[in-house]
């Protein structure tokens, strides 16, 4: 996967510093992986969830939710948000 941009994750870690390790583990995973779907994704990351258009994952046992957008055609994934689970709880980040 071609991960855009990796630049949100540096910023998150700087804001939580204890999501810096987790946020470089995901990162490392995910652009080695040539994921074609949901389920290829769930293969690497079980809690992984699909929320209309983006793919949600779980980040330090749920401290953390790092929404993203995947083109599994052009192998690309966007990072849309790094959310503590409290923001994303307020659902703000669908607009």
């Amino acid at each position: 996967m071609h991960i855009i941009s990796r630049k949100k994750l540096k910023e998150a870690a700087t804001r939580y510093r204890d999501l810096e390790a987790p946020l470089d583990v995901w990162f490392r995973i995910a652009k080695r992986a040539s994921w074609q779907n949901l389920i290829d994704v769930r293969k690497t990351f079980a809690n992984a969830d699909s929320v209309a258009r983006w793919t949600v994952f779980n980040i330090k046992g749920n401290r953390c939710r790092l929404v993203t957008e995947i083109n599994y055609r052009f192998q690309r994934l966007y990072i849309r948000h790094v959310l503590t689970h409290a923001e994303y709880d307020h659902e703000g980040w669908k607009q």
